[in-house]
């Protein structure tokens, strides 16, 4: 399970202003590469961890949309491996031109959870942490949002 790049939206599902694509696995920064323009002309592949850069996401050298793409070099990222997250303009259109773009480059959709069962696997959190996440993001109360939070933090 813990094999290959995955991709996801990170995102509510629908359209929105702003949504955010993310990928995890050891080739997540290089597909990215192979289709991101950055303004500045840099490679990500050359660029530091835990940096955002501006450009646009190229198919066949058609543009799908300008973005920013953060990258979170492995370990230090919350799966543990090589991450990169893309905001785009939240349209369903290029949300799904930009997933379907790097599923055939190689990425594979993610599962529920895949990222979050990464990270554990990576040991970058144990099993109360992993699921402390999904109550979090299932809290509907202060009362359930602090549970979760504190469980998160190790509580």
């Amino acid at each position: 399970m813990n094999e290959g790049t995955i991709i996801a939206n990170s995102s509510a599902s629908g359209t929105a202003a702003i949504s955010l694509l993310r990928l995890s696995g050891e080739n997540a920064i290089d597909l990215v590469t192979s289709s991101f323009k950055s303004k500045s002309g840099k490679k990500l592949s050359d660029q530091k961890s835990h940096a955002i850069h501006l450009g646009r996401i190229h198919n066949d050298g058609t543009e799908i949309d300008e973005v920013l793409v953060s990258v979170f070099k492995a370990p230090n990222s919350y799966t543990g491996e090589n991450v990169v997250e893309i905001s785009c303009h939240g349209s369903i259109y290029i949300q799904q031109e930009i997933l379907q773009l790097f599923i055939r480059k190689g990425a594979k959709p993610a599962q529920p959870g895949e990222f979050t069962l990464r990270a554990f696997l990576n040991k970058k959190m144990d099993l109360s942490q992993a699921e402390a996440v999904a109550d979090l993001i299932a809290s509907e109360s202060k009362a359930a949002h602090e549970v979760a939070l504190n469980q998160l933090r190790g509580g």
